[in-house]
């Protein structure tokens, strides 16, 4: 048996002259919350389409549970759908909403109460079976939505940007009741959204795509930590980035000296890095650390100058001037303050500097 639930091999497709789709290749194995991120136009509803069947590929071929479903009829996946805009009938209660994909497959009115309501028991909504969706907040509908999909006991749970209709609050809700109701169950689950928050707290892997192609394919701290293109590490929180050349690589120490904008940074060297090659180094603002004029030269440590600050509750940001004309966007737990105009100094801590060879 593969272990894979799901499988795209090359699939393409096309709009016209637009390519949504460009030799997709990917694996969803079997049990894992699988998420497909990225902006809008980027492929990723057209991708999920590919696996319901609503579209056909130009090319390649969809697989799931080992079986090539490329011309099988969307209702014959045996796919679970829950979509962003709820799509319960407003006329049917929840019990009825929720039993709808059972009557249509004419089940027994005694299996399908039981399964109708083990499903509600699922996202603890039993004693809201006789309400109405006008009856229900945007968090309950969506409950419902997933009870839904889940009655008739799919292969496969498919999620459309299912939060994006919620409240910042209600949506972080949300995240942790479908990640814990998919560990509950073990099932396989393709999650589609443009939000970076919910792909990294909800996946077990998170494929980044940009423009009909999968950019990269990792668990969320891979994907956060080591992307692999200018764009993941970009659309993927927040990252300051210095176009630089490589002055220095010490073989023996696996370091190497990256010289942007006057300053000299120190990173980890790659096989792949030589002498003279342009790269794109990047930090994460909240690795940086924001540190008083005094403190003591030593490595990956510049002087600069506050250029603005902004208070987030939480956090300060601060921009810094540093070097010939460049300027850094530094995030502190704001502990401590510093003002505009001030001169500080930065750190950029090795284990936190990430270069991407050009």
């Amino acid at each position: 048996m593969s272990d894979y639930m799901i499988e795209l091999r090359n699939v393409t497709k096309r709009y016209g002259a637009i390519v949504a789709n460009d030799s997709i290749n990917l694996g969803i194995r079997r049990g894992e919350l699988m998420t497909l991120l990225g902006p809008s136009g980027c492929g990723k509803t057209t991708s999920l389409r590919c696996i319901t069947g609503h579209n056909i590929p130009d090319e390649g071929e969809v697989w799931i549970d080992a079986q090539n479903v490329t011309q099988v009829p969307t209702h014959k996946r045996e796919l679970g759908m829950v979509f962003q805009n709820f799509a319960l009938f407003p006329h049917m209660t929840v019990f009825d909403n929720v039993g709808f994909p059972l009557m249509i497959r004419r089940l027994d009115k005694a299996e399908r109460r039981e399964r109708v309501m083990g499903a509600l028991r699922l996202i603890h909504m039993e004693e809201y079976a006789s309400h109405y969706p006008r009856q229900l907040s945007g968090g309950q509908q969506q409950r419902v939505g997933l009870a839904r999909a889940l009655v008739y006991r799919p292969k496969v749970l498919l999620l459309d940007e299912p939060l994006s209709n919620l409240d910042a609050k209600l949506r972080e809700e949300m995240r942790f009741e479908i990640r814990d109701l998919i560990d509950r169950l073990g099932i396989t689950a393709v999650y589609v959204t443009h939000d970076q928050a919910e792909a990294l707290a909800l996946s077990d892997r998170v494929a980044v795509m940009n423009k009909g192609h999968i950019e990269q394919v990792g668990t969320p701290d891979e994907i956060y930590d080591y992307p692999q293109s200018r764009f993941v590490a970009d659309f993927i929180g927040l990252s300051d980035f210095v176009e630089g050349t490589v002055a220095v690589v010490h073989a023996e120490k696996e370091t190497a000296v990256i010289a942007a904008g006057g300053l000299e940074i120190s990173v980890f060297a790659t096989p792949e890095m030589s002498l003279g090659q342009r790269v794109l180094f990047f930090i994460r603002p909240n690795n940086i650390d924001l540190l008083p004029a005094s403190h003591a030269e030593e490595a990956n440590v510049f002087p600069g100058v506050v250029d603005k600050m902004t208070y987030l509750a939480d956090r300060n940001d601060y921009r810094i001037l540093v070097g010939e004309g460049l300027q850094l966007r530094v995030q502190t737990d704001g502990k401590v303050r510093f003002n505009e105009g001030e001169n500080v100094k930065v750190r950029l801590p090795v284990p936190h500097c990430r270069v991407i060879l050009e």
